[in-house]
């Protein structure tokens, strides 16, 4: 089973502006301009084949028993002469030119693999979630990516979890039967981001999630904003009260933890627990006698 977790400070705290989320804004590594654009376009045409993308993994941290059950996978994309571009500078080139479910489907099928290597390592039962844009769920073949994923790994549907943008439950009708076919695999659902949508709250109850990941915005200022404080109460009496998993992502220190922790919060990720880590760090972590033992 993953390890108890230890003292958060063995690992580095973030450098400032640095982010470890996929979906988020990017780092900057992207120049403007239709150029500079086309020139991305046509490198990732490629950029699968040549094995240019990798995956990262931020632990998630149980609150309850002082565990890593989870990792979110993060994707980078190393192209060379331009160093690592994160998610944020190129993933929405990839929706409009037609290449995030191709991307996506390498995303799921490799973290699936990962976490069965993980697994037969010895580190134990590990959910590992990924994150599935509007654009996969209502325009590619995301259920056949999982359940070929799951077949090809061997793992449970349990094993796996897909945050979806609250944006997607603009169209709640739309999105209804896909979900319906995911869970039927076993995979969980949960909404990412949540708060920051537009949505109506009615598909809480309507629709099969599993779970609620209050975005950082809530979280950064939280122990300082009454308002932000509201905002994260009312959603984690909501979770509660609804039956769904909540997670705080954007967690950075003990005091957050603590007043999370307080309101019932099920799992926090962030640096307080870890930055991403590459595959092999994050096993050497989970390891008993490891890192986070």
């Amino acid at each position: 089973m993953p390890e108890r977790f230890g003292e958060p400070a063995f690992m580095k705290r973030p450098a400032s502006g640095e982010t470890g989320r996929n979906p988020a804004a990017g780092d900057g590594s992207a120049e403007a301009g239709p150029a500079a654009e086309a020139g991305l376009k046509e490198a990732l045409g490629t950029a699968l084949v040549r094995e240019q993308f990798m995956l990262e993994y931020q632990p998630q941290l149980e609150l309850a028993t002082g565990r890593i059950v989870g990792a979110e996978a993060l994707i980078r994309w190393h192209l060379p002469g331009r160093g690592v571009i994160m998610p944020g500078d190129f993933i929405p080139l990839a929706e409009r030119s037609g290449r995030i479910a191709e991307i996506g489907r390498w995303v799921i099928r490799t973290a699936c693999r990962q976490n069965l290597a993980w697994r037969k390592a010895g580190i134990g039962r590990l959910r590992v979630a990924v994150n599935v844009s509007a654009v996969q769920l209502f325009h590619g073949d995301i259920v056949d990516a999982v359940a070929s994923a799951l077949a090809d790994s061997g793992l449970d549907g349990s094993s796996l979890e897909l945050e979806i943008t609250e944006s997607v439950m603009i169209d709640p009708r739309r999105a209804a039967p896909t979900l319906e076919r995911l869970k039927s695999l076993g995979v969980l659902v949960s909404i990412d981001d949540f708060g920051t949508g537009y949505s109506s709250l009615q598909y809480l109850k309507n629709m099969p999630i599993d779970g609620l990941k209050i975005d950082r915005s809530f979280i950064r200022n939280l122990l300082e904003d009454a308002q932000d404080q509201a905002i994260v109460m009312a959603i984690a009496s909501m979770a509660r009260h609804l039956g769904l998993r909540l997670v705080a992502e954007g967690v950075e220190t003990a005091d957050q933890l603590s007043f999370l922790r307080a309101l019932g919060c099920d799992e926090i990720q962030g640096y307080y627990v870890s930055r991403p880590l590459p595959p092999d760090r994050l096993g050497e972590m989970l390891r008993p006698g490891g890192a986070g033992d």
